[in-house]
């Protein structure tokens, strides 16, 4: 002021946000932010924080007018309808001293000593998340113009969304799973096949330096998520899930999905998202490269970092339905090789996706708050973007697949039939030769909460397979996705012969192998031949870049009340230089009885694992101190 009215306006001297306590009280002490020599404030929404103002001279809460503004960090224009900016006014010991409630800021005196006010301020628990700007108006109570002092604190203040906190959309009552999906900065994630299911250990690392930073230029700079939104976890975890991927506003990973990394890291070379953010955001270009895993594990860090609670789930035998139907067709030649040119639908494997935890108000009325699946991998577009949920997990379970967001391809991937149809020419009729209600979707897993085992989860997206709950349900879904598929041709059965196929399991790489398929005839009196193909592929885990490793085609006849055995050996130098990354093979065959025309098809996937490693620690286990332990493995390779 120029008019001499400032020597009696009491100013704010200096602010200490006293960091360490308050990071303490909210739990984000484990930030690097809070740690760092010039500690920056990180807080959670709807709780408060201390903090200490030095002033020019004594505070005389008669006379002074104090207030904080809070802005939205790099918001062109403040809007206090759209809830980027607050004009917060200081009261003195009541809350009915200031302008508010309780769903808006509040800043109350606690003490006043000398020179120094202490004052407690609280967020609404629906703020906005990420950073904020921090000012303190000051000027004299009584009078009506506007001359006064601004302070602005030269750091941002981090608030983030609050799962402790009962008002918050986030909030999660279970003290055990909340410290296992918001704090925990490592887990499992699980990969491998249904039959041999494999954890992978996975940093999250949601508190090293620059992973908050980076999070929160996801949200504003990437996609350019509107300010107002980023309050609401729905949208944000929506948001995150278009954002984690490339082809999105050249978000954070690209997805590889061929045996070529050059100018990258193979998926399989990533241990942990942190090196991963870090990297994207020194030079805001894409990371390559990533597959289904690395996009949720990188999910759950930015999620956990931001404060929703999350984890990451993984679909074994998962169905990537590309065109609504609920059901994954695939067509077959009379040799039992598939007709890729006509197979737009793929079964995964496994997929990883992630669930995200709150309250789902925009779905109301009905119960559908809690998990919510989202899906960082960029399969098919949603809206046009990349991206896929959040979809209640319990609408998913109760096939309401309309509800938003994209649950039709996320019930899909669980609980899709599998149909199978012999094609023998554009002009001649599809014949259904086999269809799997029950293979889809199987051993959806989730790390333990407090320890580093599994968690089955399938029976939260889906009724137990053979039940009539689980056909009802599918039912319903295909009523409600009005896709206009009809499968057209039954196969009548023949009771009188009996294929049985055997799945292969801990198959050790190096080691020799068997597809074996029994055929039982039951006729007394009555002999039939059959005509028997077999197919070994080398496979992705996705169930493309399928590579020949062997065939083999038999005719056998099965005489009256017996039973014969068709097999064809593999042999490790028949697949050694046909192994791609994940070392899985696709095993089909096609039975044809040739009296009847009775076709029986079956095909398995399973992988080849590698050689237990056995690791021994010498010496004791020390705080603080080097560890040494001693690793074993045999070499299987001949």
């Amino acid at each position: 002021p120029a008019d001499g009215k400032g020597d009696s306006i009491v100013q704010v001297r200096e602010v200490n946000l006293r960091v360490a306590e308050n990071a303490q009280q909210h739990r984000t002490e484990d930030y690097e932010l809070t740690k760092q020599p010039d500690p920056v404030l990180v807080v959670r929404r709807g709780d408060p924080f201390k903090v200490a103002l030095e002033l020019s001279r004594h505070y005389n809460p008669d006379r002074d007018a104090l207030s904080f503004v809070f802005t939205v960090r790099g918001e062109e224009a403040p809007s206090y309808t759209k809830n980027t900016v607050a004009v917060v006014p200081v009261g003195f010991h009541s809350s009915n001293e200031f302008l508010g409630s309780i769903t808006g800021w509040t800043a109350l005196v606690q003490s006043a000593r000398d020179t120094v006010l202490d004052i407690e301020i609280t967020p609404p628990p629906n703020v906005i998340v990420g950073d904020w700007i921090m000012d303190i108006d000051s000027k004299i109570r009584s009078e009506n113009d506007n001359t006064g002092f601004r302070y602005t604190h030269k750091d941002p203040i981090y608030i983030l969304f609050n799962p402790w906190n009962r008002a918050d959309t986030v909030y999660m009552d279970h003290t055990g799973m909340r410290y296992e999906c918001v704090l925990m900065e490592s887990g499992l994630i699980w990969r491998g096949s249904h039959s041999r299911l494999r954890p992978t250990v996975w940093s999250y690392g949601q508190f090293e330096k620059n992973v908050l930073e980076c999070c929160v230029y996801l949200l504003r700079h990437v996609g350019r998520l509107p300010s107002p939104a980023c309050a609401d976890p729905v949208k944000v975890s929506r948001h995150v899930s278009a954002v984690v991927n490339a082809p999105n506003d050249e978000g954070v990973i690209v997805g590889n999905w061929t045996e070529k990394f050059s100018n990258g890291t193979p998926p399989t070379g990533w241990m942990g998202s942190a090196s991963i953010l870090q990297q994207f955001y020194k030079s805001k270009k894409p990371v390559k490269y990533g597959q289904c895993w690395v996009f949720a594990g990188v999910a759950t860090t930015v999620l956990r970092a931001l404060g929703i609670p999350s984890r990451p789930v993984t679909n074994y035998y998962s169905a990537h339905d590309t065109h609504s139907s609920l059901t994954v067709d695939q067509f077959y030649d009379d040799n039992g090789e598939a007709i890729e040119k006509l197979n737009k639908d793929s079964i995964w494997n496994f997929h990883v996706w992630n669930e995200a935890w709150m309250t789902r108000p925009d779905l109301e009325p009905g119960d559908y708050s809690g998990w919510q699946a989202i899906d960082a991998t960029p399969q098919e577009a949603s809206d046009g973007i990349y991206r896929c949920g959040p979809a209640s997990v319990k609408a998913i379970k109760r096939a309401e697949i309309l509800k938003p967001y994209d649950g039709t391809f996320i019930f899909a991937e669980v609980n899709a039939d599998q149909i199978y149809w012999r094609y023998q020419g554009p002009m001649q009729p599809l014949k259904l030769i086999r269809k799997a209600t029950d293979k889809i979707g199987q051993c959806i897993s989730t790390k333990a909460i407090g320890k580093f085992e599994r968690e089955d989860i399938t029976e939260s997206y889906k009724h137990p397979e053979h039940t009539q709950e689980e056909r009802n349900a599918m039912l319903k879904a295909l009523r409600k996705c009005n896709h206009a598929y009809s499968r057209y041709y039954l196969n009548d059965e023949l009771e009188d012969v009996s294929f049985d196929f055997e799945l292969l399991d801990d198959i050790i790489i190096g080691s020799p192998f068997s597809v074996k398929l029994s055929a039982r005839n039951k006729n007394p009196t009555k002999e039939y031949t059959a005509h028997v193909v077999m197919r070994v592929e080398s496979t992705h885990y996705t169930g493309n870049k399928k590579k020949l490793v062997k065939s083999g085609q038999f005719d056998v006849a099965i005489k009256p009340n017996s039973r014969e055995e068709i097999s064809l050996e593999v042999t490790y130098p028949e697949y050694e230089k046909l192994l791609l990354d994940q070392a899985m093979f696709n095993i089909a065959t096609l039975a044809t009885i040739k009296e009847t025309k009775f076709d029986y098809f079956a095909q398995d996937d399973f992988r080849v694992r590698m050689p237990d490693v056995k690791i021994e620690p010498e010496g004791d286990a020390l705080v603080k101190k080097p560890l040494k332990v001693k690793a074993t493995f045999r070499n299987p390779l001949p």
